[in-house]
């Protein structure tokens, strides 16, 4: 008899499969471009709904015809800066080298639900940062949420990091000294039809068995112990069970990325997207928003972080012409 080869059954495409450590994503990486830009921007996934567009797609079969598009509505209230943070770089990588606050938002009686606020000297720290520029490796905004603004009605605000990038370390601090303490809104970081990647967190599932975590396939009928369950834990050596055998345990809550995410639209009032009775689940989007190609990982009313796209298309800013954005 000749040996039976089978693929191997589950997918090790994600591993190990491990929840993160907070509900809103930690972006690592940005994307380095020679002009001067604050690379992302954050909203809360609303939902689902559908956009009626004119297909510009040259070589789709549908081009120029209307579409249905399946989009996904993020509220998207202006951002604050709370700070800037200035890096150096040695052996190790990249280091935290100081790091300049604005002190209005300092005194922001919901930031206090978030951060223990120390008293620092403004003036000093400027000086610091001044004298040694030439050394500073990256810029990255310090950024607070406002959820007030938002459709959630929860009040503690997100604090996280968005990178300036661009050639001139001079032109990245001079803007940085400009913008803080200000808002930035989402038409200041994107264009319609532009990509862009989405980082969120994924639904958490607790816990599961291989069969739902893993994609094993089942035992058939005739199997003498349980179904939803592997045929066996490894080979006799060696004498232990190997990480890549599929296991019973948690699913979801992950961070996950999704690339090339289109934007449909970008628009201030809210009300272009929320239905009389509001979104389901979430509520009413009051001011900005961003319609976005396709589903984002997460439940509603997470935070959803998007930043310039890696691996974006030869044509990186396709705009839609948008008819209608179904209720």
């Amino acid at each position: 008899m000749p040996s039976v080869k089978v693929p191997r059954s589950g997918s090790l495409a994600f591993v190990p499969k491990k929840r993160t450590k907070r509900i809103y994503p930690n972006v690592s990486t940005w994307k380095q471009t020679d002009k001067l830009r604050v690379s992302g921007f954050a909203g809360y996934k609303a939902g689902m709904t559908q956009a009626l567009i004119i297909d510009s797609k040259k070589n789709s079969p549908t081009s120029g015809e209307e579409i249905l598009v399946p989009s996904t509505i993020l509220d998207c209230p202006p951002l604050l800066v709370l700070g800037v943070r200035f890096y150096k770089q040695n052996i190790n990588g990249f280091y935290s080298f100081s790091e300049v606050w604005d002190e209005k938002i300092l005194k922001n009686k919901d930031l206090k639900r978030k951060l223990v606020v120390k008293e620092y000297t403004h003036k000093e720290k400027m000086k610091e940062i001044e004298k040694s520029l030439d050394e500073i490796k990256k810029i990255r905004l310090l950024i607070i949420t406002q959820p007030r603004n938002s459709g959630i009605g929860k009040k503690t605000p997100e604090i996280f990091e968005i990178e300036l990038t661009g050639k001139d370390a001079k032109e990245k601090f001079n803007y940085s000294k400009e913008i803080l303490g200000k808002e930035i809104k989402a038409k200041d970081v994107f264009k319609e039809g532009e990509y862009v990647d989405v980082i969120g967190v994924s639904k958490g599932k607790g816990f599961q068995g291989v069969i739902k975590r893993w994609g094993v396939k089942m035992q058939n009928r005739k199997n003498m112990k349980k179904r939803r369950h592997i045929g066996t834990l490894g080979p006799e050596t060696p004498r232990r069970v190997r990480w890549t055998v599929p296991m019973a345990g948690q699913l979801g809550f992950f961070k996950r990325t999704e690339y090339n995410k289109r934007i449909i639209k970008i628009g201030e009032d809210g009300k272009d997207v929320t239905p009389k009775s509001g979104l389901t689940g979430y509520g009413v989007v009051k001011k900005d928003y961003i319609v976005i190609e396709g589903s984002v990982p997460g439940p509603r009313k997470r935070l959803i972080m998007l930043r310039a796209g890696f691996r974006t298309p030869k044509v990186s800013v396709l705009p839609a012409e948008v008819k209608k954005i179904l209720k």
